[in-house]
């Protein structure tokens, strides 16, 4: 983000990614932050801030799919893909100690650590009560991919991956 084609500076969209973080899907699923979504199916989060506006869509519950998008004005700046979920074949003993409420509560709070130097999803590491996770991270916000996960008990119960960075056009 050191060119000049990105319109503003690092520190000021990172505090702004954070802060739209954490004001949509971490904020205890973004009931404030939900509008009316333009894609049949999906649910649209929305944070806004002077001329940045972050945009969230995404499709399913327990399993989902979705692209996060920040604007500067009406331009596309940054963008960020990701699907996963809570896994399939989870053994009977967590599932019935575990409410799928729980993890997704959980999945809230790590997504509130998201670290300043990789903002895109939670912390590389992070535990609370039975559950745990893990971030695993490469690149950085011009772009990057990683991998989520969170184990309870230290049985793995959930997988996203994701992907993304800043949006460069040509021509």
């Amino acid at each position: 983000m050191t060119g000049s084609s990105f319109p503003v500076n690092r520190e000021f969209f990172v505090t702004f990614l954070i802060a739209a973080k954490q004001h949509t899907y971490a904020a205890q699923g973004g009931a404030d932050a939900v509008v009316a979504s333009l894609l049949p199916g999906s649910r649209q989060l929305e944070y806004h801030a002077g001329q940045l506006s972050y945009r969230d869509v995404y499709f399913g519950n327990e399993y989902f799919a979705g692209q996060e998008v920040v604007y500067y004005d009406a331009a596309p700046v940054w963008s960020m893909v990701y699907a996963g979920g809570e896994l399939k074949n989870i053994p009977r003993s967590i599932r019935s100690a575990m409410k799928t409420s729980q993890l997704y509560a959980f999945l809230q709070a790590a997504l509130l650590q998201a670290p300043l130097e990789h903002p895109y999803r939670g912390p590389a590491l992070w535990q609370a009560a039975d559950f745990t996770y893990n971030n695993e991270i490469h690149g950085d916000l011009e772009r990057f991919w990683g991998i989520e996960a969170i184990s309870y008990q230290d049985v793995a119960v959930y997988q996203l991956h994701y992907s993304g960075g800043v949006l460069r056009y040509s021509g």
